[in-house]
């Protein structure tokens, strides 16, 4: 019955923040790489945090106290850091539920091997505080870098700025509970009751916005794309701006710049569109020409250049948010 307790509560959460995601962002695939991976961290992070034991000649408080809190988060940080820099995920709510399924695997090894090795020493008590304290924790540090990172991405601020900033926050927490500043049993209910509640409002939130961009995004691209097949872009203001641009490029450049354009809007579109049916349990339109469309896209991407693509920044923005987009389309 014990071994229960250490196991269950971190999947069963894990398990409600997949339920969360409403416009399924999360990839299985993905999704048990994390797992298998944060099995793998906990066996890296035993034998570095042994040899940097051995090595320094810490002892077992400055150990858990300084010394694992980074290493663990590092190793944990690296498939979350992979997968966002990948573009395979895009928002907070796939990049917290990646991270908390890292965490996840690392518990349950960990957890795995303190049952191991105490054997019935390891009772219903200290069951409860790792399985719904110790192992929350491990992946609610490993969410939160996954959402500082991809929150960063998304600002486009430096990804060295991004990952030093999301690691020294999961180290300072995992190091703050490692502490035992109060009672563990009190730490633990505390981490059941504040943990959840953050990532419901997060999740909240970022849904929210999600919705209304996935509208007024929508909305406007589609109105835009009319235009261009209709030949009626040249009177908007995109129209205009393009128009612009013809003292700054040659006219091949400006017709690859304008395909660029256009070929985005409807990629984009297509993304979109796919996102809400997802959301609204419909199955997603798999069209046969879109991995050449793509194709086509990073070719006039490449055309224009990095000047053309500058220029075209107040039309097409390709931040970490439309890259993922387009990634999507890929995968499909």
């Amino acid at each position: 019955m014990a071994i229960l307790f250490a196991f269950f509560p971190v999947l069963f959460f894990l398990g409600c923040l997949f339920l969360l995601d409403s416009f399924k962002l999360v990839r299985v695939r993905w999704l048990l790489l994390c797992l298998l991976w944060g099995l793998g961290a906990t066996v890296l992070a035993y034998f570095l945090n042994t040899w940097l034991a051995e090595r320094f000649h810490l002892d077992f408080g400055v150990l858990s106290r300084y010394v694992a809190p980074v290493t663990e988060e590092l190793l944990k940080a690296i498939i979350v850091w992979l997968l966002v820099s990948r573009r395979q995920a895009g928002f907070m709510i796939d990049a917290a539920i990646y991270g908390f399924a890292v965490g996840t695997g690392f518990a349950l090894a960990e957890n795995a091997w303190y049952f191991l090795q105490m054997g019935e020493d390891f009772d219903v008590l200290l069951s409860i505080v790792r399985g719904f304290g110790t192992a929350v924790m491990h992946g609610g540090t490993a969410a939160v870098f996954g959402m500082i990172l991809i929150e960063g991405a998304q600002r486009s601020t430096s990804m060295i700025s991004a990952t030093l900033i999301g690691l020294v926050s999961a180290a300072g927490i995992h190091s703050m509970f490692n502490h035992f500043m109060v009672n563990p049993l009190l730490q633990t209910f505390l981490i059941m009751v504040t943990l959840p509640a953050v990532f419901y409002l997060v999740f909240m939130a970022t849904t929210s916005h999600l919705q209304k961009w996935l509208e007024v995004a929508f909305s406007s691209e589609v109105d835009m794309l009319r235009m261009i097949r209709k030949g009626q872009l040249r009177d908007s203001k995109a129209g205009n701006y393009l128009a612009s641009l013809r003292e700054h490029f040659a006219p091949e450049v400006l017709v690859d710049m304008y395909c660029y354009f256009g070929l985005y809007l409807e990629l984009s579109i297509k993304a979109k569109r796919n996102l809400l049916l997802r959301e609204s349990g419909f199955p997603v339109i798999q069209e046969p020409d879109i991995k050449n469309k793509l194709t086509e896209l990073k070719t006039l991407r490449k055309n224009i250049g990095k000047a053309g693509e500058m220029a075209l920044l107040p039309l097409v923005r390709m931040r970490q948010r439309e890259l993922w987009e387009l990634n999507q389309l890929e995968n499909q």
